[in-house]
Parts: C-alpha cells; structure tokens; sequence
C-alpha cells in the first residue's frame, strides 16, 4: 500500500504543479530577480503548494494515524500544523511578510504539535550511563529544533532544485531507518513527503520552471524536523545526534552564516551572497553541477548518518570528530565563513612547514 500511496502522490505532484504555476502568475506570488539572486527573470513561486496538496491525497489515502498508537494527537497535530506552515509561506510568497510575522507563525506550528500533538524531547541516555531529563526546557528545546530546521532549509533555497533535492534525500533517510526501527508512521509520513517532492523536483530542477518559494521551503523544514524528533526522540543521546547528521547540509550552511554575520558584525538576520551554493558558484562550477554537488554531500552525510546508527560509542564519537574536522576544512576551503577565516588550514600549513623543515 506504500509503494502504491507513494506513486499516487508523485503523479498527483507531477500533474498539480502546472496549476500551481498558472495560480502563482494570477495572484502574483512570483519571484523578482535582484542583485542577491541567481535567476535573472520573473519566476513563480508557489511550487511548495503540490508538494503539500499530494502530501494531503498520500495522508488520506494512507491514514497512517493508526501507525502511532502511542501518541494518539500526533497526526492531527502535524496537519493542522503544516496547515499553519503552508498558510504563512503562501502569505509570503505573494506580500513577503516580515521576519517577525513569518516567525510567529512558524512558532504557532511548532505550538500546535508540541502542546496538541505531544512531540517533545523530554530525556535522554547518557552514553556512559545516567539520563538527561531537560523538565521545563523540553518545551522551549523542541520549540527551537523544529524552528531552527524550518529556517535552516529555507535559507538553502537558493538555486534551482537544491533545496528540494537535499529535503529529499534527507526524507529518505529518515524514512529509511525509521522503517528499520519499528517507527512505521514516521516512514510513511517520510515517504509520502518524498514522492511529493520528487514530482515537483521534476519541474523545479535546472532550468527550473517554478520555485517552491517559502511555501515549499518551510513546510519541507517544518515536516523534516518533526519526523525527526519523532523517530529519534527518547533514545540515547547517540541516537539523537543521527537527525543532526543527515541533516548536515543545511545545519551546517546555518551554523557558518551565523559565525560570518558576527564576525563580520552583521546582523544575524541580514541576507548575504555567501551561502554554500553561493561559495561554489564563485568558485567556477555552474548551477548545475553546483546543485549535484551539494546533492553529493547531502548524501555522504546521509550515508554517514547509517553508519554511526550502527556504530559502538567510540566509533560513534570518532565518526562526529572526523565529520566535523571535514566540515570546518571544506568550509575555510571555499571560503563560508571569508577568505582570511581560515583557522585550521593555517594550523595544517603550519604543522606541514615544521615537518618539512626537521
């Protein structure tokens, strides 16, 4: 029945997308070009709008509420949220609402599963024995995790497919292992997510008819992040930072534009041109092969997420050490956080220049 729910919401995607297009031009959610942009005509924007309605005809088709006895508010939660999520990104696509505004109603939708639905981080193992009971911060932390992924994927929206593409590839994975564990309504939410995206990724790859816009971005961020905390929620801390893994690719653009924006005194907030995809282009590769690169990585971080599920603690700890010395030295490489931010490599340079010179 999954395989063929799944089908269903990719032909739905395939034929809905059209539509969504012809709406976006009449009620003008479309995309000017400007100097921080890579396209360079007026696009509409309003793709993430298939992916939803599929997402709804796989639910219904599937109901996959019965697959989580144990949190009987969940599945209404998570529709009522993503409501929520898709009503703001509309409102964006066509007005562009204020940062303010768009929080608050990614924080109403976090809300809504949170409080209604239940999803919370409340404990977890120690590696090395004991428990960490987060009390009155349970809330607040989730609140901020589903939050935090919403914006992370949103701000890799930024070239034709890629943020599409890296949400799939994320989808999959969580699908995947959810299904080795025993969650079933997280592989099923997972994989009806993904056959929407893939059909859209179908029009929205380079040389993209139509954008997802926010409408897309958030509720692909929004979907992400919950199914996360609900297949790796209540385990061990091991198993807490396999979300965090396969969701590399946009933590990591976060995290670094977050250090760049303070060291170079900017605010937080403040759009800039030095994003992944961004440092990539500036380095000679064409959108194309920009996107499929940062597709590559997203996989190699998916991959690295199933292995250090499979892992004993220390091989566990020594997979994070050596992903994040990769990441900081790709990072300084390219140049995300600036040409002269380069601590590591100079330390590499200098250990280099001593042995050489014994």
């Amino acid at each position: 029945m999954i395989y063929l729910t799944m089908f269903v919401c990719f032909i739905t995607s395939i034929l809905i997308t059209p539509l969504v297009k012809k709406l976006a031009f009449k009620i003008g959610a479309t995309d000017k070009p400007n100097k921080r942009k890579v396209h360079e005509r007026v696009m509409p924007r309003l793709g993430g709008l298939a992916i939803y309605l599929s997402f709804l005809i796989g639910f219904f088709i599937l109901q996959p509420q019965h697959l989580i006895p144990e949190e009987p508010n969940a599945a209404l939660a998570i529709l009522i949220g993503s409501t929520i999520i898709i009503i703001t990104g509309i409102l964006d696509d066509i007005m562009e609402l204020s940062a303010k505004v768009k929080l608050g109603g990614q924080l109403a939708a976090a809300l809504v599963v949170v409080i209604f639905g239940g999803i919370q981080v409340n404990t977890i193992n120690l590696p090395f024995g004991g428990e960490l009971d987060f009390g009155f911060l349970e809330i607040p932390i989730t609140i901020l995790w589903i939050v935090g992924i919403t914006n992370a994927i949103n701000l890799i929206d930024g070239l034709d497919g890629l943020a599409a593409g890296v949400s799939s590839i994320a989808l999959i994975t969580i699908s995947g292992m959810a299904m080795m564990m025993g969650y079933g309504f997280v592989a099923a939410i997972g994989a009806i997510v993904f056959a929407s995206t893939l059909g859209f990724l179908f029009y929205n790859f380079h040389p993209a008819k139509i954008f997802m816009g926010d409408t897309g971005a958030l509720f692909l961020g929004f979907i992400i992040s919950v199914l996360s905390l609900l297949g790796f929620k209540n385990v061990t801390m091991i198993s807490l930072i396999i979300p965090v893994i396969i969701l590399g690719v946009p933590i990591s653009d976060t995290f670094f534009a977050i250090i760049r924006r303070i060291v170079h005194k900017q605010p937080i907030s403040a759009p800039d041109k030095s994003h992944l995809h961004h440092c990539l282009l500036k380095l000679g590769y064409t959108h194309r092969q920009t996107v499929i690169i940062i597709y590559a990585i997203a996989a190699f971080f998916a991959l690295a997420a199933v292995i250090f599920s499979q892992a004993k603690i220390w091989g566990a700890f020594t997979l994070v050490a050596v992903l994040l010395i990769l990441i900081e030295v790709f990072a300084e490489k390219i140049g995300l956080v600036g040409k002269n931010n380069t601590p590591l490599l100079k330390i590499m340079r200098g250990l280099k220049y001593v042995k050489d010179n014994r």
